[in-house]
């Protein structure tokens, strides 16, 4: 009896599209059994403890090099803290006195030492301490893993009647990496976000993954044809041959649509009827800088800058940041770039920080008020950022701003610390442009007053989105209520691009609207002429802007503001763009929602 189809949903953190062979990665903790240790096994039990510590450690430190040579050192790093973390003599001697007083064995006390040590973060009530109770699980499971003799790599060393296709309850970056290329044509994982270690990883090693597929790992049997379709973010289980086929005829468009895309490298972004946007690059590590020069990038719109602070012990000092702004403004010496301070909170805390437990993170002390509150921080950061404007067009932008004193506030601290550089005889800029992050209802409703305070606004639609719809952007469950062509979104865009036309000053957008060709064709007709927008995406919207014109644009947002629904506006904007292009190439199903990714391939 031929068994029917099924169709799994979930996020496409890394496009493509897949038709392959299910291999379920049961890559978790071990059941690890119970048994005392007689008093003349105890010392070769803690030799077994060294040897297993050992050999993890020279298998991070391998998947280290891997990742660096593949993804680059940034992404490396994050294999650092692993490796940190069975270099913490108290936690290790900890297990080791278990050994010695209890009789445990080694994969037994481990167990019990790590599972103290996560009831202890998880008590703290600290946000950055959720982000290393995962790299210890990691640890923990690599280790157990090790003792018992269990290596997750096994199950894709048998024959195979097709590419692999991974199956996982939580996609690691150890998993991404140990699972290359070579071997792995996608993932799939149950849990896992766009903004994790993994889907980074994913993304810069240019593999198809989809994470958020809710129970995939019980749906999916080991074997099994699968399509993956990452650029819907969907996943076919057991598909009939009119799927498969059209799966691959899928691809083939994806290939073309990636043929179309590379002719527009080079050309400027500007529209059929003569209105040129312009196109800068959103940047998280600095591995991504290459890529946005290649791409054609007119400056840096947002340069993160949280990389340089979260998942360290220390809080790195002005030369460590003078020296990286320094390097990206040598790369765009013409262009500006602009560096948004600290967005500290929600679940980006140095290691650095001890905070009190904080119950709605996300709505509570981070970005600008924790700068804010840590002069001295936000200081070095200023400092930096002066010094590197003498060798370019810098500017600060900061991020979540409510009130209009938080920007008078920033300014005197760019007046204090330029006269300290100037004191201490240090080549410095005079003068810092400060511009706003429009991504609060209240700096939305203030944008005019915001404005005349600020020397440049830009927004980010991504919390703009959240704080405007209530919906946590980060939670599976809501991510189809998740959608910024919301009708009260458009609104507020709109009013933001009308208060920055009239007040003569610049207003661009940095957030994933920007990325997706139907939210790229809605801002610029709303008057948005500055886009900034994440490296693999620049070509794909470059493409897009030199295909249509910017009066059907302005016509499609005055029908789209009338509209009352979400899907409403889709449809009104997929008639409105398809005049010019090719549904084929950009069809109704991956209209634009937080869950479905269009674009390119890195």
């Amino acid at each position: 009896m031929t068994q029917s189809s099924i169709t799994l949903k979930g996020s496409g953190v890394s496009p493509g599209i897949v038709v392959g062979e299910a291999v379920v990665v049961l890559w978790g903790l071990p059941n690890v059994p119970h048994r005392l240790l007689r008093v003349d096994e105890v010392d070769s039990e803690l030799e077994r403890l060294d040897r297993a510590i050992g050999g993890v450690k020279e298998r991070l430190k391998e998947l280290r090099r891997r990742t660096e040579v593949r993804a680059g050192p940034e992404e490396a790093k994050i294999f650092d803290t692993h490796v940190m973390m069975l270099e913490d003599e108290e936690f290790i001697d900890g297990v080791r006195q278990l050994i010695r007083e209890n009789r445990l064995t080694a994969e037994r006390a481990f167990e019990f030492k790590t599972l103290e040590l996560r009831a202890l973060w998880n008590q703290s009530g600290n946000v950055r301490l959720r982000e290393r109770i995962n790299d210890l699980w990691a640890v923990q499971v690599r280790v157990l893993q090790y003792l018992l003799g269990a290596p997750a790599g096994d199950q894709l060393e048998r024959e195979r009647r097709g590419p692999a296709v991974v199956f996982t309850r939580e996609l690691t970056p150890g998993l991404t990496v140990e699972f290359d290329r070579d071997r792995v044509a996608a993932f799939v994982s149950e849990e896992g976000t766009r903004t994790s270690h993994a889907a980074i990883l994913a993304r810069s090693l240019g593999i198809p993954c989809i994470v958020g597929a809710s129970c995939c790992v019980d749906e999916v049997t080991d074997g099994a044809t699968v399509i993956v379709d990452a650029t819907r973010g969907t996943v076919i289980v057991n598909p009939t041959a009119e799927e498969i086929e059209d799966a691959h005829q899928r691809a083939q468009v994806w290939r073309e649509l990636e043929q179309e895309v590379r002719l527009a490298l080079g050309k400027p972004a500007v529209t059929t009827d003569g209105t040129e946007i312009e196109l800068r690059g959103n940047l998280d590590l600095p591995e991504e800088l290459n890529a946005a020069v290649e791409s054609g990038a007119n400056g840096v719109g947002l340069l993160r800058t949280e990389f340089l602070m979260v998942g360290r012990p220390e809080l790195p000092g002005e030369e460590e940041q003078f020296a990286y702004y320094k390097r990206v403004v040598e790369r765009f010496p013409e262009a500006p770039v602009i560096i948004r301070s600290y967005d500290l909170g929600g679940d980006k805390f140095p290691a650095a920080f001890r905070l009190p437990r904080d119950p709605n993170p996300f709505l509570g002390w981070r970005a600008i008020r924790v700068c804010l509150d840590h002069p001295a921080i936000f200081i070095t950061q200023i400092r930096a950022l002066l010094r590197a404007r003498q060798y370019g067009d810098v500017k600060l932008m900061l991020p979540l701003v409510t009130e209009l004193d938080e920007i008078r506030q920033t300014r005197e601290l760019v007046r204090a610390a330029a006269r300290d550089l100037e004191e201490e005889g240090v080549g410095a800029a005079d003068d810092l442009p400060v511009g706003v992050m429009i991504e609060t209802p209240s700096a939305a409703l203030l944008a005019d007053r915001m404005a005349a305070e600020s020397d440049f606004l830009s927004v980010g639609t991504n919390d703009l989105t959240q704080y405007i719809l209530a919906v946590d952007r980060s939670n599976a469950r809501l991510a189809d209520r998740f959608v910024p062509f919301h009708p009260a979104v458009l609104r507020s865009l709109q009013h933001i691009a009308d208060v920055a036309r009239s007040s003569g000053i610049e207003i661009s957008v940095c957030g994933e609207m920007a990325s997706d060709p139907f939210g790229a064709f809605l801002l610029i007709g709303m008057g948005y002429e500055v886009l900034s927008i994440a490296p693999s995406h620049l070509a794909l919207i470059r493409w897009l802007i030199r295909m249509v014109e910017i009066g059907g644009a302005r016509r499609a947002v005055e029908e789209c503001l009338k509209e009352g629904s979400v899907a409403e506006v889709e449809a009104v904007l997929a008639e409105n763009l398809y005049r010019y292009l090719d549904p084929r190439l950009l069809d109704e199903s991956r209209l634009p929602t937080a869950t479905v990714s269009t674009t390119l391939k890195s």
